[in-house]
């Protein structure tokens, strides 16, 4: 089900920062393994990036007063200025370097690029104090942007603002809006798998929590043992699915909670309900996104078997596939139209499915377009879902 679209603002960022990543890391090597550093050029190149790859973690929770002030050393050796300030809208977050009186108006000579977005060179008369021998005495000021908007300024201070300190300090504060795009995109990103992982608890609940309950009544005088430890497993399930954590788990836990789901619905379906599972150890403890394989499960229960009157198989697979961790639901139920299927993940159609379409979004919000679903289906031929995931994926870990 993978795609050809373009590239989504937030895969563009993070591959312009992976490119950055692997350019110093390559010079770095070059270095290590030469005992000429090279020509002035290469050293330069060298000392750039290595600079920038240390302000950028600091950088990478947006514009924060402990940040800021973690990274401005680096910025200002980026730049060599006698200091550097970072501001936000309203405040000034950082000062490093020489005259720190002089902070205190950092706000008065961001006002302006603030206002209209456009860098601003200060000379002494704006900047310089009554001290004789003071260092500063101009100021470059360039916006830090983020979604569409200023929200900081940069502002490097010496004594010259020559054309070469003009023209470092507005791709210095480029370079910093990106990180803060950054930062505001992971933001973002959270916020949406947090709203998916709601939508999604908020669809299992009603299906699953009414069956479940009308199936353990049915056992509660006739055999209060087995409604007793139904009813463990059923507080177990939802504990495990309306957790307050992270949106990543391993497979071994999502597999243990698609057991006690399994537990309950044979109690209601009985004899007629059989679950195979084939499941590599090595892929245990690979990081999946919460809550993704149980909505698949589910998905063949109610649409693959609800609807037959003989007993229904479902395999649950999950293989060592390389670099990855193949993982599947197969259902011998009684199948979907795939063009159904496949407006149902574009969302161009809405069907009384758990989760199809918010697992598929998950899934390629976390590893791309072309990690979503694969499905293989028909009317009568049963149905298999499946995906891929990285076994090791930056930023993907297991909480």
């Amino acid at each position: 089900m993978g795609g050809t679209e373009a590239l989504s603002p937030w895969t563009a960022l993070v591959l312009a920062t992976l490119v950055v990543a692997v350019v110093t890391a390559l010079v770095v090597r070059m270095v290590l393994r030469r005992r000429d550093l090279g020509t002035p050029e290469e050293r330069a190149t060298f000392a750039t990036l290595h600079t920038a790859s240390l302000a950028a973690p600091h950088l990478r929770e947006g514009l924060t007063p402990t940040g800021a002030k973690r990274a401005a050393r680096h910025l200002r050796t980026l730049l060599g200025t006698r200091a550097l300030a970072l501001t936000d809208a309203t405040t000034v977050l950082a000062w490093d370097g020489a005259e720190p009186r002089h902070a205190d108006h950092s706000m008065r000579h961001a006002a302006e690029v603030l206002r209209t977005g456009r860098p601003v060179v200060l000379d002494a008369r704006s900047v310089a104090c009554p001290d004789d021998d003071c260092a500063i005495h101009s100021a470059v000021v360039a916006p830090v942007t983020g979604e569409d908007r200023v929200v900081g300024t940069l502002i490097a201070y010496g004594q010259e603002a020559n054309a070469g300190l003009i023209r470092a300090t507005e791709e210095v504060a480029r370079w910093v809006s990106t990180q803060v795009e950054l930062a505001d995109l992971d933001r973002s990103r959270t916020r949406a798998i947090e709203a998916e992982l709601r939508a999604l608890r908020a669809q299992i609940s009603p299906h699953f929590v009414y069956n479940s309950l009308a199936a353990i009544a049915t056992f509660v005088r006739t055999d209060p043992e087995r409604a007793r430890q139904l009813l463990l497993e059923f507080a177990d399930f939802t504990r495990y699915a309306f957790r307050r954590g992270g949106e990543f788990t391993t497979l071994a836990d999502e597999l243990r909670n698609i057991e006690r789901y399994l537990v309950l619905e044979r109690a209601r379906f009985g004899d007629r309900l059989v679950v195979q599972l084939l499941v590599a150890p090595e892929v245990l403890p690979v990081a999946v996104p919460f809550l993704a394989v149980q909505p698949l499960v589910e998905n063949a229960v109610r649409h693959g078997l609800e609807g037959k009157t003989e007993v229904g198989h479902i395999t649950l697979g999950a293989e060592d596939s390389g670099r990855e961790a193949h993982i599947w639901v197969e259902d011998d139920g009684v199948g979907s139209d795939p063009e159904l299927v496949r407006r149902v993940l574009a969302g161009e159609f809405d069907v009384d499915s758990v989760g199809l379409g918010n697992v598929d979004a998950r899934l390629r919000q976390v590893y791309g377009d072309d990690a979503g679903l694969v499905v293989e289906t028909g009317p009568g031929a049963g149905t298999k879902v499946s995906f891929r995931v990285p076994k090791y994926a930056p930023g993907v870990r297991a909480s």
